[in-house]
């Protein structure tokens, strides 16, 4: 069975250009230096499940125009990856609720950030509303067909997940992970996981954590994401990446089988 995976966003919480900034990779005119804010959409047979839902959806569903949205799996609640829910509503007048998947700590955030999508009565009449599914550490679950396994990690002090499917793995915003976490990890034809610059952060994997982490993984190809104007220009960080590594960028599509 094929596994599209496109790159809806690479980019880190601001975005790329940063606002008012003048930064020579803000300033660029390649477009793989243009990075909206991380996410994913993964597609087989009819379906199509994304993978966190930031203040850039809307333009990302414009650019891709996915005939539905059958599920959302989020990593954690931080607004970047959160905080273009309100924007399911074409879909969900179009299908009815969509299915969300977060740890019960982001389900509860959500609920009170965004109180009008998860009420379950006296709602707003043209408010979107959601399915709601609790992930828990350790135990996969199944969407539209498919096995997905929950990948723990830590972005500092805040536990995150990643998402192994298949042969794929969507991994975001981890400093660190236990070694019983990258046993499941085993395996895998395509990791992407963040590289937020080339100085450390107390949150983020820079990009020599990045490489070391996805040498110990070894998958058949690494893609980074989650990308800041502070790595430096897409074309000379990728010419110096190892074998096998490589930067995502908004829009690349990987065909999975």
């Amino acid at each position: 069975m094929l596994l599209t995976v496109e790159f809806l966003g690479t980019g880190t919480s601001q975005g790329i250009p940063v606002i008012g900034s003048e930064h020579p990779v803000c300033l660029s005119d390649n477009p793989k230096d243009k990075r909206l804010r991380v996410s994913v959409l993964l597609s087989w047979d009819t379906y199509h499940v994304l993978i966190d839902c930031g203040p850039d959806f809307r333009a990302q569903m414009l650019r891709t125009n996915p005939s539905s949205l059958d599920a959302i799996l989020f990593t954690h609640e931080h607004a970047d990856h959160t905080a273009g829910i309100d924007d399911i509503r074409p879909f969900f007048f179009k299908q009815g609720a969509i299915p969300v998947y977060a740890h019960k700590r982001v389900l509860k955030a959500l609920k009170k950030r965004f109180d009008y999508i998860f009420k379950s009565h006296d709602k707003y009449p043209g408010a979107p509303s959601v399915d709601i599914h609790r992930v828990k550490k350790n135990q996969s679950f199944d969407v539209c067909g498919k096995k997905i396994t929950p990948i723990n990690a830590a972005h500092n002090r805040l536990q995150v997940f990643g998402y192994r499917i298949d042969q794929f793995a969507y991994l975001t915003d981890v400093k660190s992970m236990k070694t019983s976490q990258m046993k499941k990890l085993e395996g895998l034809d395509v990791l992407v996981v963040n590289a937020l610059r080339q100085e450390p952060h107390h949150s983020h994997f820079n990009l020599d954590e990045a490489i070391s982490f996805a040498e110990q993984i070894g998958a058949k190809q690494t893609f980074f994401t989650h990308i800041s104007h502070h790595l430096g220009f897409h074309e000379q960080v990728n010419k110096g990446l190892p074998e096998g590594i490589y930067l995502a960028y908004d829009g690349l599509r990987l065909e999975l089988y």
